[in-house]
């Protein structure tokens, strides 16, 4: 016990190299199962292919912004006063900044490049069994979702031996814990960047195409979603693995690396006497998030089926809900033993104990979250259903039922919200709030390997229609593309939970830094700050959004132009463009990903030097709330339209009467689901990165537009006095009247 209470901190990065090592043998196991014949295997190289081709694109672009960025941040870094008072930075934090933009860029590559080997293996493993299917397409997922934690744990606490070693920390409440954790912040702001670019870009590379695809191929055509005559459909295919696969594995990178820094941060302010050097309330949430991979791994040996009738949707259940048990009944232990039984921030005081149910609470939230999501998505539900009902008097009221799905959908997700915050405040305060959010992303692994199982299905079923696999392929690969969109749905679900809950911690970290007791909306600036900040997530979607109709139009014409131009496609005689159609998404995506990201990153930058940290905290709130609502309400609008759609596929009954494919209700929900496309896998998913990155960046900034310390006395409160003296006759008239002004400072 005594070695690993001395080697503690050695042992998280080694939790993150267990993570690694096992998705080498994960990814293995994948690469040796069957890939098909010759035709399946030239149609996902096609879809790979595309897919490196627009990581490359979106590299060269980023490897720009990272360098001017860091150049920057080295600048800043190496500022060592402003008026008189010390910062507690270095330009180290322009390395750390890189290394943050590789891992996150990476944890995106390695799944992509695993969904891209596992999609053609699950079509095959389909013609078999839906058990082996389902096996492969899930094994491919988990190999992005250890990926992702791996690398976080691995890059985040080697990072932090590093600079320990580096700026000589002796004392966990020292200025020199202050500059590394400092230095630190530089990782998650360079996994956040790249995770906005990639989730922006990759959203609207995914929903060009696929928009493009829908409306002339299956509207005006009349052929199948993913028929290989379809010139769009190879570009679709991409779409899913740049979109919902490297876009969401850079997302919960970044995301689970801002949570642990937050808890991070707030942890130093924590003075306690332990077996640990004063640094338990630091090291805690890298523990259970280390720990939280073990977990995971442990988690995906439940999630089988017997047999073809068996539900796909309760193995990933069991599989999710055992991660969470154990890594709950692990805090236990792990929080008796790290933490001292009494600690404080801030002035609240709180027990170990307090610290473990705020980590419960955390999972709970996003295990609620989980449910209510998939309750509002999922085929079969009453939301869905309602869905086609209203399909069936036209297109219009198709859309009016989508878009009241969505924003009731928000109601129970925000309550649950709300309720989490106050519970974990009560019991641990502030830190509690942020312990919560990392309780929450211990089992991200877990998370991820569930929802980039989706995307790997749909590329399967893509690529079984348009290899023409006999028709039980097909059901095999739909019965896990169904499931995967709930599990898409209800991933994006969590993330928008974790970013909410991560932005309060952030903020909470921001407030500390930035000198700061309280933000008073009653002032004007700080009112503003707080209307303009609940504006930024609507203009950030509508450019989203508007960026992914300009893509489509393009694609529209596109393939139009080859319908017309080369003769012979329809009668498959002929082979489509594909790679013009890549072309057009791969252009669209890096030209139109810059505004929005601009926005995210440099907004907080103008509002704090120009109006002060205060305003800035007020636009911070307003990003913060309008940015949750409307990524939930547009999430699980999209996710339901569209299983809304694919529940045609089956058969619906609607006033008796049943409909399928091509019947006129079905037409009514292929426009909901085209609507709804850039709603759940453009702007909706972004709102958790838009909310994190300006957060990250408002942290960073904090040292250098804080509210100033008297200098050499590091004296932040004032208190002043104005006393007056009189003095009176023997009649009692006043003689002199004298006015005394004392001012007495306060030591922090």
């Amino acid at each position: 016990m005594n070695f690993l209470e001395n080697n503690l901190i050695y042992c998280i990065p080694a939790l993150g190299l267990i993570g690694i090592i096992v998705m080498l043998f994960k990814s293995a196991w994948v690469n040796k199962q069957d890939a098909g014949d010759k035709n399946m295997q030239e149609l996902a190289g096609y879809i790979a292919d595309g897919a490196m081709a627009f990581l490359k694109a979106e590299w060269r672009v980023l490897s720009i912004f990272a360098i001017f960025t860091a150049a920057l941040l080295a600048y800043s870094g190496s500022i060592t006063e402003i008026k008189g008072v010390p910062m507690h930075s270095s330009w180290i934090i322009s390395i750390s900044f890189i290394i943050g933009a590789v891992f996150s860029a990476t944890a995106g590559y390695i799944g992509m490049k695993s969904a891209t080997k596992a999609n053609v293996r699950t079509t095959q493993a389909a013609r078999t069994s839906l058990k082996q299917a389902l096996k492969v397409s899930f094994t491919g997922g988990t190999v992005m979702g250890l990926g992702v934690a791996g690398l976080a744990v691995l890059g985040l606490g080697g990072l932090f031996i590093v600079f320990l070693q580096l700026f000589h920390v002796t004392n966990a409440n020292s200025t020199e814990m202050r500059t590394a954790i400092e230095v630190l912040t530089g990782f998650s702001l360079g996994a956040e960047s790249i995770a906005l670019f990639a989730r922006v870009g990759g959203g609207i590379y995914t929903k060009a195409a696929d928009v493009g695809a829908d409306l002339v191929g299956k509207v005006e055509a009349g052929i199948p979603e993913d028929d290989v005559r379809n010139p769009a459909t190879i570009a679709d295919n991409v779409g899913d693995n740049v979109g919902d696969v490297a876009g969401m594995g850079a997302d919960l990178f970044g995301s689970y690396v801002a949570t642990i820094l937050a808890t991070m941060v707030l942890g130093q302010e924590i003075t306690v006497t332990d077996r640990f050097g004063g640094m338990s309330p630091i090291l805690l949430p890298m523990v259970i998030c280390g720990l939280g991979i073990l977990f995971s791994i442990v988690g995906t040996w439940f999630v089988t089926i017997k047999d073809e009738k068996s539900n796909v949707q309760n193995a990933l259940n069991l599989g999710n809900w055992s991660s969470i048990i154990i890594t709950a009944v692990a805090s236990f232990f792990i929080v008796k033993w790290m933490l001292p039984e009494t600690l404080s921030l801030r002035g609240y005081e709180f027990s170990s104990m307090n610290v473990f149910y705020a980590i419960i609470v955390g999972l709970v939230v996003g295990t609620i979250m989980s449910i209510v999501t998939e309750y509002f998505t999922a085929m079969g539900k009453r939301p869905v259903n309602s869905i086609i009902q209203q399909s069936s008097t036209g297109h219009a009221t198709n859309i009016i039922a989508g878009l009241s799905v969505g924003m009731k959908s928000t109601v129970i997700p925000i309550l649950v919200l709300a309720g989490g915050i106050m519970t974990s405040y009560h019991f641990a305060g502030l830190y509690g709030v942020a312990i919560a959010a990392a309780g929450m992303m211990a089992t991200t692994a877990m998370q991820l390997a569930i929802d980039a199982f989706g995307p790997i299905a749909d590329n399967a079923g893509g690529i079984a229609e348009m290899s023409q696999l006999p028709p039980e392929v097909r059901e095999r690969t739909d019965n896990l593309d169904a499931v995967g969109n709930t599990t898409a749905a209800t991933g994006k679900g969590f993330a928008i939970a974790s970013a909410a809950l991560t932005s309060l911690a952030l903020f909470a970290a921001f407030v500390g830094i930035a000198g700061i007791t309280a933000i008073d909306i009653y002032k004007a600036p700080v009112l503003a700050g707080l209307f303009v900040g609940g504006m930024i997530p609507f203009i950030f979607s509508a450019l989203c959004i508007q960026a992914v109709g300009k893509a489509a139009m393009d694609m529209v014409q596109e393939v139009r132009r080859q319908f017309r131009d080369i003769p012979g496609i329809m009668e498959y005689k002929a082979k489509p463009e594909y790679e013009k159609c890549v072309a057009i998404s791969t252009k669209a995506s890096i030209r139109e990903m810059m505004m929005p990201g601009a926005i995210a990153l440099i907004t907080p930058i103008i509002v704090g030097f120009t109006f002060g940290p205060e305003v800035l905290g007020g636009l911070l709130a307003g990003v913060t709330v309008a940015g949750v609502l409307m990524g939930i309400f547009q999430s699980n609008a999209g996710g339901a339209w569209d299983n809304a759609k694919k529940s045609f596929e089956q058969g619906v009954n609607i006033n008796g009467e049943m409909f399928y494919k091509k019947s006129e209700p079905h037409k009514a929900s292929v426009t909901g689901d085209t609507v709804g496309d850039p709603f759940k896998d453009t702007s909706g998913p972004s709102m958790n990165i838009l909310i994190k990155v300006m957060s990250i960046v408002s942290l960073v900034i904090a040292p250098y537009i804080a509210v100033k310390a008297i200098p050499g006395e590091n004296k932040q409160q004032i208190r002043k006095e104005i006393r007056i003296e009189q003095k009176m006759d023997s009649l009692g008239n006043i003689i002199t009247d004298t006015l005394v002004n004392t001012v007495d400072t306060l030591s922090r």
